[in-house]
């Protein structure tokens, strides 16, 4: 499957080594040029491409960059995907620690992932937010395996939900359907189920027990 990663921090970097490991065709870009994945692109056998090019014909899209860097990406980012694409959003607010003050997710109420797919244009499935970035590359487990980590996925579209769910199952975790990207405040910093390391049973009594309340360590 071709895939693009945008943004290659510690989540993007991680993604890019296993799901080169696994046959896809990833390309993966960041914010300050393709010279700069030089490394990365020999690794993994990755290609290092312009933001602008990266989602280019992908049948899944990944968008992990931080929440204050949403609006600068290039307008029509998604424009040459492939018909259908997945986007997957793997974004956090963190406004004291670093995006500040969001009012439309402060004071509106919006979900991270709602305010995400509103300045992208494009739905978004929440996966890979709480999760160790680490527990990518090391964590893996085969289906039924009893230490196999569960993680959650929120989103509005059920055949890119899907896909997502697939290729997650593919990379050695099991998931949770944790529902709409409304709904996807469960699984938002400081909900129980942020930096889980738990089976199916666990995720799933952890997003029960979330509030809607956002913590006042993650308020600005």
């Amino acid at each position: 499957m071709k895939i693009g990663i945008i943004g290659a921090g510690n989540i993007g970097g991680n993604l890019t080594r296993r799901l080169t490991a696994l046959g896809h065709d990833v390309s993966v870009a960041n914010s300050r040029g393709p010279h700069t994945l030089t490394a990365l692109a020999e690794e993994t056998g990755a290609t290092p491409v312009r933001v602008e090019e990266a989602a280019r014909g992908a049948e899944v899209v990944v968008v992990t960059v931080p929440l204050k860097a949403v609006p600068d990406l290039p307008a029509g980012l998604l424009d040459g995907a492939a018909e259908g694409a997945a986007v997957i959003d793997t974004g956090n607010y963190y406004p004291q620690q670093r995006d500040g003050r969001i009012a439309e997710i402060e004071d509106d109420g919006l979900t991270e992932s709602r305010w995400t797919e509103r300045r992208i244009g494009h739905p978004v499935i929440k996966a890979f937010n709480g999760t160790y970035a680490q527990d990518i590359v090391e964590r893996p487990r085969p289906a039924g395996d009893p230490e196999r980590m569960a993680l959650p996925v929120a989103g509005d579209d059920a055949e890119a939900k899907a896909k997502v769910r697939a290729l997650i199952d593919e990379l050695g975790f099991d998931t949770v359907d944790s529902g709409g990207i409304d709904d996807s405040w469960r699984q938002q910093p400081g909900t129980p189920v942020y930096g889980l390391r738990a089976g199916v049973d666990a995720v799933v009594e952890a997003l029960g027990e979330a509030s809607p309340e956002r913590p006042a360590d993650f308020r600005a």
